[in-house]
């Protein structure tokens, strides 16, 4: 079967792959598949510095990949692309010698 796009939906889904395409987001977007982390927290299950991640879910949230809401001097993320979402679900499921 073959699929065709028109020049907008190209746009669209080269900048999800572009959004993908960076290891750090990938490493943040596997912290946030469960639940909404704060940045700390994501700092701290990932290892990344603050201002790695901060720039990086700035990006995230741009693209629609993310949201944020604030909690007094907190900020949470959660990801709300659902396409996004299924691939977790997916990569979860995986048998273990796929996933190295």
């Amino acid at each position: 079967m073959e699929i065709v796009f028109n020049p907008g939906e190209l746009e669209v889904l080269a900048s999800r792959f572009k959004i993908l395409a960076e290891p750090t987001r990938l490493q943040i977007l596997s912290a946030l598949c469960n639940q909404e982390r704060s940045v700390q927290d994501i700092c701290d299950r990932t290892g990344l510095l603050q201002g790695n991640v901060s720039k990086h879910l700035r990006l995230m949230k741009d693209a629609g990949v993310v949201a944020c809401r604030r909690a007094g001097v907190w900020r949470y993320y959660r990801v709300v692309d659902t396409d996004l979402l299924a691939l977790c679900r997916y990569r979860r499921q995986l048998p273990h010698q796929l996933q190295e």
